[in-house]
Formats: C-alpha cells, structure tokens, sequence
C-alpha cells in the first residue's frame, strides 16, 4: 500500500509538472530606431517582420522561466556618414536568442506578465542586390530584454498572447573592416511586439 501510495503521488507530481510547460508561436516585428552617434555616422532601418517560438517552465503559479529563438526575413539598416552621405544599405537578417523571468498576475482568464533577461542578436548581411557592400559580414551582440504584455485564456490548453518586447543591444557595424566606417559607438533599444497563441502542456 506505501509503494501504491507513492507510485500515486509520483504520478500525480509528474501531471502537475507537466501542466506547468507551455510552448507560444507569435508573429514579431522588429523596429529598430534612428541612430545618430559621435563618430558621424547616422543609421535608419525599416520594420523586420519575423516569427518568435517561445517555451515557458512554471516554477510557480505566477513565476517562470522563459527561453526564446527569433528571426526576422529581411529589412534594410541604412548607414550614412560624411564620405558615404547617400546612404550604405545593408540587406538583414536578425535572429534572436534569449531568455528571461517571467512574473504573471492572475486575474480570471487575464494574465498580464512581465519579464526581463539576457539576450543575444546575431545580425546576418544579405549578399545581394539590395546591400551595396561586400564589406558586412555576421555579427553577434549581447544585451538584454525586457517586456510587458497579458495572456488572455480561451481554454485549458490554450491562451492567446500580446506584448511589447524591447531588446537592448549595441548598433551593429558588421565587422565592417573600411576604416570602421559603420561604427557608431551606440547602443539602441529596438521594439518588439508581439502577438501569438500558446499552447499549454
């Protein structure tokens, strides 16, 4: 009878555990923001639309651990500076991985969250028509995330979820190596929102 009684509670920690897990998909939008430095080098981007797969782990019921994988499809980051005045764009390609605590408040079927953590960019140059350089090539910055949004439950296993996100990281030069042209010596926060559907497990 102990083994039964064990064997049931080990099972019914494990459901519980298991309860806790939730994986999102969202569609993500990148917008990163005018940039003007010291160095005389002004940078301009337009929006990059992507997709963020996201997995939590409830350690609590208002407490989690979250680890995220973005990428974006492309968008151009434009340099300008006194020899190159027209402009440099550079075709991008941006993927994200981070991870970050998460604090949840529970109001029926609302639960609006914040979180924050350490992130990674990784920037790729698209070698095409669109980037008027073969001087970029991949950089990888850290910084941070932070964010703030809600999940709204439309069933037991499911909620949809919305949120703005803002990733804190330095403006990247792609390892430009012309005299450090692209060099901005800046660093910028780029907003992120977020919209998606979760599914718990």
């Amino acid at each position: 009878m102990a083994i039964a009684c064990l064997l049931a509670v080990c099972a019914a920690a494990a459901s519980a555990q298991e309860s806790r897990q939730d994986i999102s998909l969202s569609g993500t939008v990148l917008i990163e923001p005018f940039t003007a430095s010291s160095t005389d080098v002004d940078v301009h981007s337009n929006p990059a639309y992507g997709a963020l797969a996201s997995y939590r782990f409830m350690m609590t019921p208002t407490a989690a651990l979250e680890v995220n994988y973005g990428i974006t499809y492309e968008n151009t980051i434009d340099f300008y500076g006194p020899s190159f005045y027209k402009g440099i764009p550079v075709l991008t390609r941006t993927e994200e991985m981070s991870g970050a605590f998460v604090k949840s408040f529970v109001l029926k079927n609302w639960n609006p969250f914040v979180e924050a953590g350490p992130a990674g960019l990784i920037f790729l140059p698209i070698i095409n028509s669109g980037t008027r350089t073969l001087d970029a090539h991949e950089q990888v910055e850290v910084g941070g995330l932070y964010g703030a949004g809600f999940a709204y439950e439309i069933s037991p296993s499911f909620d949809i979820r919305a949120e703005y996100r803002g990733l804190v990281a330095k403006v990247p030069t792609f390892n430009n190596n012309n005299e450090d042209s692209f060099t901005t010596n800046r660093w910028f926060n780029i907003s992120d929102p977020v919209v998606g559907v979760a599914y718990h497990f």
